[in-house]
C-alpha cells in the first residue's frame, strides 16, 4: 500500500506545510518568482533582508562565480521597512504561504525598532534575524562573532515582537555552538544555520578584487559540507529547532541535512541556478518518504547513526 507520507514541520509555533524554505536575499520579496511556479507549494518564503531606511548597497561589482559557488557583496541592499510593509507586503498577504521576514540593523537600538514595526502585522508568521551585521555602537565588531552581543540583539528582537524569533548565524567563528547557546538562551524559538562564509577572489590580469567590496559572502554547494557540519553540531548543543542552510541544490542535500538534526531547510543559491529547486526538492523529500516507508518527515530529523556498526 502507497502511503501518503506527512511532510509538514513545527518550528517552535510556527507550522509549516513542508520543510522547504527559500533563504533570504536569493528569492527577492516572493514576486520575482510568482510566473516559474506556484508559490502556495513552498514551506516558506524568507524576504530579503530589511533594514530601517532603505538602502543602495555596496559598488559593483557584487557577484562573482566561484567553482562550486559564488561570492557575493551586494551590501543588503533594500527598499526599507515602510517600503516593504506599503509595496511588498500587501501582495505577499494574497499567498497561501508562510511569510519571514528578515531583518538586520546596526545598533541594537535598530533591531529593536524593526521588531516593533512588525508587530501586530498581519502576514508576517516570524522574523528572522540577521546578526551578521557590523555594530556601529562596537566599532565596526560584528553582532554575530560575539555571543553576549548576539544574545543581547537576540533578547531586545523577542521583546519588541509578537512573532516567533529565527536567528540566523554566522559560520565565521571558531565555535557556533556558544553562539547557538547565548541566542537559545536569550529568547531565540528557532536558528538559521548558516550564513554565507567570508571569501575573496581576485583578477590575476587587473590585480585587483573582484568585488567591488574586496570580499563577499560565499556561498552554495562548495560549503556544504562545512554547513552540514555545523548544523550537526548546532543540533546536538541546543533545544530549539534548527533550518539548515548551505549548498542544498536537492532534495538528497536537503535530506542530508535533516538526518544530521535539521527540522527545515533553506535553499539560496540554488535559485539562480534552477528556479524550480524548491519544488523539485519538496517533491524529492516526499518520494523518499514513500520509498522508505516514512510515514512523518519529521522521524528523520537528527536520526543520524554515528556509532560504529558490527
Amino acid at each position: 500500500m502507497t502511503i501518503n507520507p506527512d511532510i509538514s514541520v513545527l518550528l517552535s509555533s510556527l507550522e509549516l506545510k513542508n520543510p522547504v524554505m527559500t533563504a533570504s536575499g536569493t528569492f527577492g520579496y516572493g514576486k520575482e518568482f510568482e510566473t516559474l511556479f506556484d508559490l502556495n507549494r513552498l514551506g516558506a518564503i524568507v524576504v530579503k533582508g530589511i533594514s530601517l531606511k532603505p538602502m543602495k548597497g555596496n559598488p559593483p561589482p557584487r557577484i562573482v562565480e566561484t567553482p562550486a559557488g559564488m561570492l557575493n557583496a551586494i551590501g543588503l541592499a533594500n527598499i526599507g521597512i515602510e517600503g516593504f510593509l506599503k509595496d511588498k507586503l500587501p501582495w505577499l498577504n494574497t499567498l497561501n504561504t508562510e511569510v519571514i521576514v528578515n531583518i538586520y540593523g546596526h545598533s541594537i537600538n535598530e533591531y529593536g525598532e524593526l521588531a516593533s514595526a512588525f508587530k501586530g502585522v498581519k502576514g508576517v508568521s516570524a522574523i528572522e534575524v540577521n546578526i551578521s551585521c557590523p555594530n556601529v555602537d562596537k566599532g565596526g565588531l560584528v553582532f554575530g562573532k560575539d555571543p553576549e552581543m548576539s544574545g543581547r540583539v537576540t533578547e531586545t528582537v523577542v521583546k519588541n515582537t509578537d512573532k516567533p524569533v529565527i536567528v540566523k548565524l554566522t559560520p565565521n567563528v571558531s565555535d557556533i555552538t556558544q553562539l547557538a547557546k547565548a541566542v537559545e538562551q536569550a529568547g531565540a524559538h528557532a536558528l538559521s544555520v548558516i550564513n554565507t562564509l567570508t571569501g575573496m577572489a581576485v583578477d590575476i590580469n587587473t590585480r585587483r578584487p573582484r568585488l567591488g567590496n574586496i570580499s563577499g559572502g560565499l556561498s552554495g554547494p562548495a560549503i556544504k559540507p562545512v554547513a552540514l557540519y555545523m548544523v550537526y553540531q548546532t543540533a546536538r548543543a541546543v533545544k530549539i529547532p534548527v533550518i539548515g542552510i548551505g549548498g542544498i541544490l536537492n532534495a538528497h542535500d536537503a535530506l542530508e541535512f535533516m538526518i544530521a538534526g535539521a527540522s527545515a531547510v533553506q535553499v539560496g543559491t540554488a535559485n539562480f541556478i534552477n528556479p524550480r529547486a524548491t519544488i523539485e526538492i519538496i517533491e524529492g523529500i516526499g518520494n523518499y518518504c514513500i520509498e522508505k516507508g516514512i510515514n512523518k518527515i519529521k522521524d528523520i530529523v537528527g536520526s543520524l547513526i554515528t556509532a560504529r556498526q558490527g
